[in-house]
């Protein structure tokens, strides 16, 4: 199925942006463990819409309703359901994008695999809505990791030429505690302002910009993964794919490696406590697919949200002509800041489930 991913941990979204309800139905949790539902509240909080002029003014209160899988506020086994309530769906916005696409969206996509019946109302299932219910997953797997000392955190890398500091070497859960407690999640306060300014720009301009993510996740054991098609890099980068509008994944220094020199980009090995380490981590944290005991380090490119008010060129399906099309409705100018936490609920995911394929003393 293409709304699941996951091998052992198998994670299945569905719903549409306007439909009565979206949801997730986790298979493969531990049990017994442990769920903080508030905790697990305020990770959907970061996400959630309606909290600012920097995102969509759809308000929704995205509380997840438990059908399974969890008794006591623990897991026990059985296949964990949740299904969160859409409540302020403005629909009528949306009829003129069933005949006219939008530009940079996948309704005209949609329109031919489908023969025209795909519920695009709000973008239906290529919505970014639906990362509410994998924030929900991801959350939970979140908690599951941080209690056996595996942390996940991410942060605003850049927005509109504005460029956050990078995480340092050996990031740490205070660290990531610090940036999730912001309205805002940058590390440079300063930095944020500035993107927050490009943003709003922006939408003042009826447009908007994209943005880049950088996802760290610390404690994990060295010799996770394996080589080539199923590495630690591949199994993570097809989760993050699944994000709507994540257009590019890369991995340590990434694409900026290829304009580097081997003795630049190599990662010299040191020992320290008696483990070995790397001096820098330029790798991410990733060798062969294969985890070296390094953070692992990785960024997502978050392309404009192709929602926008300035007049665009598309077709009219009905007529086969051209046309031109202005979107009404209430859009997020930049949907980098509330993917955040989606980019880390994504990482926690894949890397629980390879921990519990993996069997490495962790279960």
């Amino acid at each position: 199925m293409s709304s699941e991913f996951g091998r052992l941990l198998r994670i299945s979204v569905f719903g549409q942006s306007h439909g009565r309800a979206i949801g997730v139905v986790v298979d493969g949790l531990p049990a017994g463990e442990e769920i903080d539902l508030e905790e697990l509240q305020r990770f959907l909080d970061r996400r959630r819409p309606g909290n600012s002029p920097l995102s969509t003014a759809r308000r929704e209160t995205d509380v997840p309703e438990f059908l399974s899988g969890l008794e006591g506020g623990r897991t026990c086994g059985a296949p964990l359901c949740a299904v969160i309530r859409n409540a302020d769906q403005r629909s009528r916005d949306y009829g003129e994008l069933a005949d006219r696409p939008r530009p940079g969206h996948a309704d005209y996509a949609a329109w031919v695999k489908w023969k025209g019946f795909a519920d695009m109302r709000g973008g239906g299932h290529f919505s970014g809505r639906l990362t509410a219910p994998l924030c929900v997953a991801g959350g939970i797997a979140r908690q599951i990791l941080a209690r056996r000392g595996i942390f996940v955190g991410a942060h605003l890398d850049s927005v509109g030429g504005v460029s956050d500091r990078p995480f340092p070497l050996w990031p740490t859960a205070e660290l990531f505690e610090e940036i999730a407690a912001k309205p805002f999640p940058v590390l440079d306060d300063r930095a944020g302002e500035r993107m927050r300014e490009a943003i709003l720009a922006a939408k003042e301009d009826l447009d908007s910009v994209g943005g880049v993510i950088e996802c760290a996740a610390v404690g994990l054991p060295a010799g996770l993964g394996e080589p080539m098609f199923e590495g630690v890099e591949n199994r993570l980068a097809a989760a993050l794919f699944g994000i709507p509008a994540v257009k590019g994944v890369e991995f340590g220094e990434g694409f900026r490696a290829a304009g580097l020199r081997g003795s630049e980009n190599n990662d010299p090995f040191t020992v320290e406590d008696g483990r070995v380490r790397t001096e820098s981590n330029r790798a991410g944290g990733v060798l062969g697919g294969i985890t070296t005991g390094m953070p692992i380090t990785m960024r997502a490119a978050v392309k404009p949200t192709p929602s926008i008010g300035k007049p665009q060129k598309t077709v009219s399906l009905s007529a086969m002509e051209n046309a031109e099309l202005a979107i009404r409705g209430r859009h997020d100018p930049c949907v980098a800041h509330r993917a955040v936490p989606v980019v880390e609920a994504v990482a926690a995911a894949v890397l629980l489930d390879m921990l519990l394929e993996g069997n490495h003393g962790t279960f």
